[in-house]
């Protein structure tokens, strides 16, 4: 069996629908009154906040037809760790809290579908509404996903007539969708506990349904009437522009751009949409209302890949092939963030700006209103579709037989329990979870609560690893991630210090990824920085002796006995030329564990498929650090 999403206007998995209606949703909690932000107290050091700043529910046309019908108000319950239903009927709970949420639903067609499958609608009678509300099992689900399918290819076909209304694009609709979600985030939002965000998904495309999505973020309750969506234009520097004009009007906002890995290289370009060169402006406007990415998320890592690292033994992680939502391969150079850093550095030598600098985060983007994040405990994203183990492909599909296993293939396969954002910060609050987004001084984990800090300095002294004051000397005397080391003629010294998720396994490594400019050409390497276990890094290779890990395949147990809980070193670049542009950012693995498709299939009574990776290392990205000559 092999299922597709279908390349429409928005690259979306569209594949289910279901018959019903919003006043089934349960009611919204009351508005509770809050304490001012400037009254919770600050950690001038900063804390470490873990959040996804990308939920999808009810309102998103994707997550209606895979039979979501959890609301806002239900992503933030689970957030705040309670238990909400899956659409197939179990129990999504996190194993602790999040510390902030923001909703972000697709705002081309919002709330639209939902509205469809009302009886007492003003669009009951559109085209789609009968089977819409005909959809009842996955069959007659399936007809109602051609169906739209075919409404919406049909209209931007190059023959469709270019003045025929869109009576999909309600706008009304949309305005009373926008509403209840922000209504959703005022009411959940408790400054310096749980922190909401109002946002929603900018769902644009490429010529061949490429992935250009961004989420917009808003950092108050001060957001406009109605948003700037993909029918309007699906060209993101429109985006950008209409951010400015809100940014003139006192509404600040920013964009987080996910899935480069199926952007089919158009993310990370070097030309702009239009395919015109870049100049300064169209930097400063990308990096004014871009200034972080999500580097993993569910539909895979975006990090680098293979063919890009050949030297980085570990650039094969959770790597999604596809374009968004299509069965083509995504092409590779212009879809990676280690490559766009590279890019970016070679523009600001050649001809003095940088379109690419720019933090990372992860995010779950899930489907059902409640992120997966843990291998052991895993239920994809994409609601009905993909919940259950033979539709993912981790088990044979039902019609198998011991003699001829089938499985399920497609871009499911390659999904993961990932990710999370994370962001120091002086309190749990949106402003300063905003600002710290801004400034760029935050990282990304695929899944687990990895926390890792990264600084750069030249006046470091070596005692900083064990001293007791090591975060306050490092703020004093260094620049953190997101910031910029300028010229100078001693090598820098970068401190990073990881703590483990005691939930899940040891860490194993810590490493500073480095990029270079050199004769014009972009280079990089991998330095392992510190071991666990005692080890010593080979200065040869810049490697940690492998710790003994291991990994019980027929049971998934794990040592706990080996590897780390926190990790720290100071490292000096060996390498360094104070004549080079240079970026700087950290990296640490965990020990290795069972990946999720491994857990489905020993709990199913198989064997795990050996095309399947059986174990994976998570990890913990920081922002990069970058030196200018």
């Amino acid at each position: 069996m092999r299922w597709w999403g279908l390349p429409l206007l928005v690259p979306l998995l569209v594949s289910l629908t279901l018959a019903g209606c919003q006043d089934d949703r349960p009611s919204s909690p009351a508005v509770t009154a809050n304490p001012p932000e400037d009254s919770i107290d600050s950690n001038p050091h900063r804390n470490a906040y873990f959040g996804d700043t990308h939920v999808h529910t009810i309102f998103s046309m994707d997550a209606y037809m895979f039979l979501t019908r959890r609301t806002p108000d239900d992503a933030y319950i689970f957030g705040k760790g309670g238990a909400i239903e899956h659409s197939s009927g179990f129990t999504m709970q996190l194993k602790k809290p999040l510390d902030f949420v923001a909703v972000t639903d697709h705002g081309m067609y919002l709330g639209m579908l939902a509205e469809l499958a009302k009886e007492d609608s003003p669009h009951r009678e559109h085209e789609l509404a009968p089977a819409m509300r005909a959809a009842t099992d996955f069959e007659s689900a399936l007809n109602a996903m051609r169906g739209f399918t075919r409404y919406v290819l049909g209209r931007r076909s190059e023959t469709a007539d270019a003045n025929l209304e869109d009576k999909l694009d309600d706008r009304d609709v949309a305005r009373s969708a926008w509403q209840e979600t922000i209504a959703a985030a005022e009411r959940h939002n408790d400054p310096g506990n749980f922190t909401t965000f109002i946002g929603y998904e900018f769902t644009a495309t490429g010529a061949r349904a490429e992935n250009l999505h961004r989420n917009v973020i808003f950092r108050s309750s001060n957001v406009p009437e109605q948003i700037h969506v993909s029918l309007d234009s699906l060209n993101p520097e429109d985006l950008w522009r209409w951010m400015d004009g809100l940014r003139a009007r006192g509404i600040e906002s920013l964009a987080i751009p996910h899935n480069s890995n199926g952007s089919d290289g158009w993310m990370f370009q070097k030309t702009t949409y239009a395919g015109n060169p870049m100049d300064a402006d169209y930097a400063e406007l990308r990096m004014r209302n871009e200034p972080i990415v999500e580097i993993t998320q569910a539909k895979g890592t975006s990090e680098t890949h293979p063919t890009l690292s050949p030297n980085d033994e570990w650039a094969d992680f959770e790597i999604m092939p596809y374009i968004i939502a299509s069965p083509e391969f995504s092409k590779i150079p212009g879809s990676y963030v280690r490559e766009a850093y590279l890019n970016g550095m070679v523009m600001q030598e050649s001809v003095g700006f940088n379109p690419y600098k720019f933090g990372v985060i992860g995010a779950s983007d899930t489907h059902t209103g409640a992120g997966s994040f843990d291998e052991d405990n895993y239920w994809s994203k994409a609601g009905v579709l993909d919940a259950e183990p033979h539709r993912r492909g981790s088990v044979p599909l039902p019609n198998s037989t011991p003699e001829e296993l089938k499985y399920a293939t497609g871009a499911p396969n390659y999904w993961g329990a990932s990710g999370l954002a994370g962001v120091w910060a002086e309190s749990n609050t949106r402003a300063d979870v905003y600002d710290a987004f801004r400034r760029k001084e935050t990282f990304s984990t695929s899944g687990p609560r990895i926390k890792i800090r990264f600084f750069g300095s030249t006046g470091f002294d070596s005692s900083i690893v064990n001293s007791g004051n090591a975060i306050a000397e490092a703020y004093a005397n260094g620049v953190t991630m997101g910031n910029d080391l300028t010229h100078n003629e001693v090598s820098p010294s970068f401190f990073v210090w990881a703590m483990r998720d005691p939930d899940t396994a040891p860490l194993q490594r810590l490493q500073i990824i480095k990029g270079w400019v050199e004769d014009g050409e972009p280079r990089e390497m991998v330095y392992d920085v510190a071991c666990s276990n005692g080890g010593t890094v080979d200065t040869k290779n810049h490697r940690c002796p492998d710790n003994g890990a291991t990994v019980d395949i027929t049971t998934c147990e794990i040592p706990q006995d080996i590897g780390d809980p926190e990790i720290k070193a100071l490292w000096q670049d060996p390498d360094f030329d104070q004549d080079q542009h240079a970026f700087y950012y950290a990296r640490v693995l965990e020990n290795p564990k069972c990946r999720w498709s491994t857990w489905d299939a020993i709990r199913a009574g198989f064997e795990p498929r050996d095309d399947f990776p059986a174990t994976l290392q998570d990890r913990a990205w920081s922002s990069p650090i970058w030196y200018s000559p």
